[in-house]
């Protein structure tokens, strides 16, 4: 299900990066090494007292347009108001109370929704005097926090978790294939929801970005039943959104929590575009089964290599996802459309797959008596045993002597001879180290 969402909204420069950073922590995992990636990447997953969350972070918006800086502020506090579950809205010890913090803080209060005033920078005893001006913003009692030192965080974060949503019930059973719908505006998501479900449900249009919100759209094929998540285009459309671009990914991480199988939905005619990754890194990071879709394939011209130049193009640009599956198709003229749904359910059947732990640590000791661990300091890493804790995806546990040996290098290693013994197409594997308890 759905992550409950924490926005951190607030002026530039008030810490709201920092915030963010010490909320993801290492969850942040940056699918490719390269610089400015970061700065694209608002939304990431936490978690405070076995509660799991999303965190977005409306900092780094660029908005043009006279008076830049109050629109740009305003435009955050309505996307963080439109998304979130929970908003901390974050102050400045060091500077007081702003004309700025003011008008987020009307913004804010009309919303109704849950706000947290963090005072951040709060570092000494004179500051933490200051903060009490905020208490006019209206939002109860003001929590110092220092996003430099982690001072407060915890305070923060257990005031957020109690006005958490309480768990929905799952409107679908266990046998239902939750399929979401992801890719940038205009690369015929709303096409091809039509297309599977064989009727106009979704209204299509060419102007990028006009599907309204997300919208399941149960159906049945062949005895299977499917429920599509439609993500809207991944963008909203409307004064907010119109400006952002950069949103686009939060309104798909929703749906992307909600779904098994996730299809990536890539326009032919285009190509892949930087943003096609950031999307796809999202739905491999939530651990979902995935598969491109390359979209409008009519409309490309074609000789008997293109497909394969074009599958060559995705394996190269998308190295973390090797794993996934590639269907080419036309929505519009609904070509090799039939091909779709049974990969849909080939990828969900692998992606809810069970290892009996016997037939697992047969695989694992092969794997290390062709190619034993590298030794690192004159000390050898010793796998004990391994065994699956979790399906959805698949999540093993290898028990070794000592976790810090585990090479990132020989996991992928394992992950490979998994990968070859087992059919995991279209699902990522989790393969997790822990030290064996000692029973020396």
């Amino acid at each position: 299900m759905a992550k409950p969402v924490i926005a951190i909204v607030g002026r530039p420069n008030v810490g709201k990066s920092t915030i963010f950073n010490r909320l993801v922590g290492d969850r942040l995992a940056i699918v490719e090494d390269r610089p400015g990636i970061t700065r694209d990447r608002l939304y990431g997953t936490g978690e405070w007292l076995d509660k799991p969350f999303s965190v977005i972070d409306t900092g780094g918006i660029e908005i043009d347009g006279e008076d830049e800086m109050l629109k740009s502020i305003r435009v955050q506090a309505e996307l963080a108001i439109e998304e979130a579950d929970v908003i901390i809205f974050m102050v400045d010890a060091k500077a007081g109370l702003t004309p700025a913090d003011e008008e987020v803080g009307q913004l804010l209060f009309r919303s109704g929704k849950p706000v947290i005033v963090a005072v951040n920078k709060t570092d000494n005893i004179k500051l933490q005097e200051n903060m009490y001006e905020f208490y006019s913003l209206g939002f109860g009692e003001p929590i110092p926090i220092s996003g430099a030192h982690g001072i407060g965080i915890g305070d923060m974060l257990e005031e957020a978790v109690k006005h958490f949503p309480e768990d929905d019930e799952d409107p679908y059973g266990e046998e239902v294939i939750r399929i979401a719908l992801i890719g940038r505006p205009n690369v015929g998501k709303s096409s091809l929801v039509n297309a599977i479900l064989g009727e106009d449900r979704v209204i299509v249009s060419p102007v990028a970005g006009t599907t309204r919100d997300a919208i399941d759209s149960p159906f049945e094929r062949d005895g299977q039943k499917y429920v599509l998540i439609d993500t809207a285009g991944m963008r909203k459309r409307g004064k907010v959104y119109e400006n952002v671009e950069k949103y686009s990914v939060m309104r798909a991480m929703k749906a992307i929590e909600r779904a098994d199988v996730v299809l990536i939905v890539i326009n032919g005619e285009e190509g892949i575009i930087e943003q096609d990754k950031h999307i796809a890194g999202y739905a491999h990071e939530a651990g979902r089964a995935c598969m491109f879709v390359v979209n409008k394939w009519d409309i490309v011209e074609k000789d008997d290599k293109t497909m394969q130049r074009f599958t060559q193009t995705i394996r190269d640009h998308f190295l973390f996802m090797t794993y996934a599956p590639i269907v080419f198709l036309s929505a519009k003229t609904k070509q090799r459309l039939h091909k779709l749904l049974p990969v849909v359910s080939e990828v969900a059947e692998h992606h809810s797959m069970r290892i009996s732990t016997s037939v697992l640590n047969d695989v694992i000791n092969d794997a290390v008596s062709v190619t034993p661990p590298p030794t690192d300091k004159g000390r050898r890493l010793r796998i004990n045993y391994a065994t699956q804790v979790a399906v959805k995806p698949p999540t093993i546990v290898l028990f070794v002597n000592d976790p810090e040996l585990m090479h990132f290098s020989y996991t992928r290693f394992l992950e490979n001879r998994l990968r070859e013994s087992f059919d995991f197409t279209g699902t990522p594997l989790r393969l997790i180290t822990r030290r064996k308890a000692s029973d020396e």
